[in-house]
């Protein structure tokens, strides 16, 4: 059974308004720590509009947002990155005309920069992860592959040293064998001991690496479960993700 305190992210009945437009409806979903959680559906069902709420770049018009047990509802993004909840976002939205390893500073910057022994020992860890990053780091960021700029934006995600890394839509625009080696770094980071929500609209990879699964339609959750029976459900696959079989794991 689990507890409140091996909850770290629970999301309580949220609803998010763009002006009269309603993009998240009364969604509720928890990632528990160690766990790899993925929501996914299709374009536009609200996905990205729920983390956005989540993570602080947009106020929810109600609900709720816990983080470690305390309502992180109407903080900011920045503050709730100091708490430890990161998100990389869609599109990267990195700084193009700044390196790469000027990016990685800034993903520091909550915790003060790389001024610390323990920024610098992240570092370390990130560009072990990433050994492109590291043979790249004066390169202008805006510069790379789509692939490569994807790397850098988990890479960092991971300098704001998140207890819990939302990413959103990892594999827009990216080539199938690109999407399939980032899916394996988000698994191996997991098994590490990283928690992670994975929001995406390629259902099979998500579900081939996530422990839970929660499906959004029209702004709400329609199914949840363990990913291997959302990966099993025929109606799911093709009621929400526009597949006929499920998906095999």
């Amino acid at each position: 059974m689990t507890t409140s305190g091996d909850t770290l992210l629970d999301i309580r009945h949220l609803e998010l308004r763009y002006g009269a437009a309603v993009a998240v409806r009364d969604i509720s979903l928890a990632v528990r720590r160690g766990q790899l959680v993925a929501v996914i559906g299709n374009n536009g069902a609200g996905k990205s509009s729920m983390v956005r709420g989540a993570t602080g770049l947009v106020r929810p018009s109600k609900g709720q947002v816990l983080f470690r047990g305390e309502d992180t509802t109407a903080l900011p993004a920045h503050r709730k990155v100091r708490r430890g909840l990161v998100m990389v976002p869609e599109g990267r939205l990195l700084f193009p005309d700044q390196s790469v390893e000027d990016n990685l500073i800034l993903g520091a910057y909550a915790h003060g920069g790389l001024k610390g022994a323990r920024a610098r020992a992240t570092l370390d860890k990130v560009l072990t992860l990433f050994p492109r990053l590291k043979e790249r780091l004066g390169q202008q960021a805006g510069s790379m592959s789509g692939g490569e700029q994807q790397m850098l934006a988990i890479a960092r995600g991971l300098m704001g040293e998140p207890e819990l890394l939302i990413i959103d839509e990892l594999s827009l625009g990216l080539a199938p064998k690109i999407v399939d080696q980032l899916m394996a770094v988000l698994a191996e980071l997991n098994r590490q001991g990283l928690s992670i929500l994975l929001v995406e609209q390629l259902a099979a990879h998500a579900l081939a690496i996530a422990d839970h699964a929660y499906v959004i339609a029209n702004g709400r959750v329609v199914r949840h479960g363990p990913s291997a029976e959302i990966a099993r459900d025929p109606e799911v696959m093709e009621s929400f993700l526009g597949k006929k079989k499920a998906v095999s794991l």
